[in-house]
């Protein structure tokens, strides 16, 4: 008579991008059994991480986390990484979800538990795909860092801005030039040589990137994208309408339709209410100039945690205010994505998403408009498969206590579905530009006069 079947479990892939779904299933427990499932990695700066929860085997003795919701623990619905999304910190304060450096794996350790039996399993999750290659850039009066896929390309573009917490974006440009993109994490403020607040930060310096970009790389198809998140979603749409001829599409994470005030991250000089953007060395008007109808007591008064979004709110009841203050996103010469929030804590993407959609379909956009409003998610859309419980935070500059909003389930599957929205949108928007460079071939051959657009300004906001 033949033994009960030994307690394995098993990961696949073991080894893969961190985008990669995974395949988690546990073999051998008794019928009906309770089986308790954790997770630790250690991520940035030796910090740990956990989760764990408990399972039913099935008839067969078999636990499959694509297929079982759990009983009990760190998450509820059936989710085939949910301890990894729902993991927290054992310290209970870290937020760096990410390796350091970038191109270092995440190995995660699961350990079964079934009575008095225990096995368990790891899995590797990767930023960087081998043969991707990192570059700082610190030339012209730029910092940031340049990711490149393997082969000699030519490869599409993108740049990668970051958000009001500063700082250059390494991990999204990482795994961008993993799916095959010339990726610039371009830094503006909070990085090595650059001022400590977003205050007065001029047009031209992106300008100067977006040009620097394709003189550096050669892109493919002369396609540079921009793709950037909060703040960093405010910019790349503003950027778009401001200089057309050097933006081939635009991906706006948790966006603004309007041009906003330096809030959070101000130079405490200037104050929350100055400027964010110049132009020509003149700020670009914001919505909190002269608005009848701003208040910061939604957001200030109250015990922590604060809700930005609320306070943003009362500005938008100020309609000349609003439209003095819009992102003339008609000008963009390309396709626009916009991914949203619908419990976005720190200003109402979902609105302001749909302001930008609504004002490209009044004036007739010719190019695709894609938006995809995740419902009870918050501010912080990333890309699958990290941990999504911290959704309380001290901002990186104020030091003020606030929250994203969103539920840690919202937020993963909002990671999930708008990364494989991302990727689908910009591969069409790659074709489209590679097919209409290839009509234009013959064109191409003729003299032409410099058509860029960066040798006047249009000011009109």
């Amino acid at each position: 008579m033949s033994g009960a079947p030994a307690l394995s479990l098993s990961v696949m892939p073991a080894d893969a991008l961190i985008d990669v779904p995974r395949r988690i299933v546990l073999h051998g427990a008794p019928a009906g059994a309770r089986v308790t499932i954790a997770s630790r990695t250690e991520r940035a700066h030796g910090a740990l991480w956990h989760a764990d929860a408990t399972f039913v085997a099935d008839a067969d003795g078999v636990v499959d986390l694509s297929r079982d919701a759990p009983v009990s623990g760190s998450y509820a619905e059936v989710s085939a990484l949910g301890l990894v999304w729902s993991q927290t910190p054992v310290d209970g304060k870290s937020r760096d979800v990410f390796p350091a450096p970038v191109t270092a794996p995440l190995v995660t350790t699961l350990s079964a538990s079934v009575g008095d039996a225990s096995v368990s399993a790891r899995f590797t999750q990767r930023l960087a795909a081998e043969g991707v290659t990192r570059r700082e850039i610190r030339e012209q009066g730029l910092v940031g860092t340049l990711y490149l896929p393997p082969g000699e390309g030519p490869h599409p573009a993108v740049m990668v801005l970051n958000g009001s917490g500063g700082g250059i974006n390494e991990p999204r440009a990482a795994l961008y030039a993993s799916r095959g993109y010339a990726a610039f994490a371009l830094g503006y403020f909070k990085a090595p040589g650059l001022p400590d607040y977003i205050s007065n930060t001029p047009l031209e310096y992106f300008e100067h990137g977006l040009r620097w970009l394709r003189d550096t790389v050669r892109p493919a198809h002369d396609f540079v994208a921009l793709s950037g998140q909060s703040r960093g979603g405010e910019l790349v749409l503003l950027l778009g309408a401001t200089f057309p001829d050097l933006v081939s599409a635009v991906v706006g994470y948790v966006p603004s339709a309007l041009v906003h005030s330096a809030q959070n991250a101000a130079d405490p000089a200037t104050g929350r209410e100055g400027p964010t953007w110049l132009l020509n060395g003149k700020p670009l008007p914001h919505i909190w100039e002269n608005n009848r109808t701003a208040s910061w007591a939604p957001y200030d008064e109250g015990p922590p945690p604060h809700r930005h979004a609320r306070a943003m709110l009362t500005a938008l009841d100020d309609p000349d205010a609003v439209e003095r203050a819009r992102i003339r996103v008609e000008r963009i010469r390309g396709p626009v994505m916009l991914l949203s929030a619908g419990d976005d804590g720190s200003w109402p993407s979902s609105r302001y998403s749909r302001m930008v959609a609504e004002r490209l379909a009044a004036h007739g956009h010719p190019h695709p408009v894609e938006h995809l409003d995740f419902e009870h998610a918050g501010h912080a859309i990333v890309f699958p498969y990290v941990p999504t419980t911290q959704l309380v935070y001290a901002h990186p500059v104020s030091g003020r206590v606030s929250t994203g909003g969103g539920e840690p389930a919202a937020n993963a599957r909002a990671d999930e579905q708008s990364w494989a929205a991302v990727q689908a949108f910009l591969a069409r928007a790659v074709a489209t530009q590679a097919a209409r460079a290839a009509r234009d071939v013959p064109a191409a051959c003729a003299p032409s006069s410099d058509s860029r657009s960066g040798d006047t300004h249009d000011t009109d906001r």
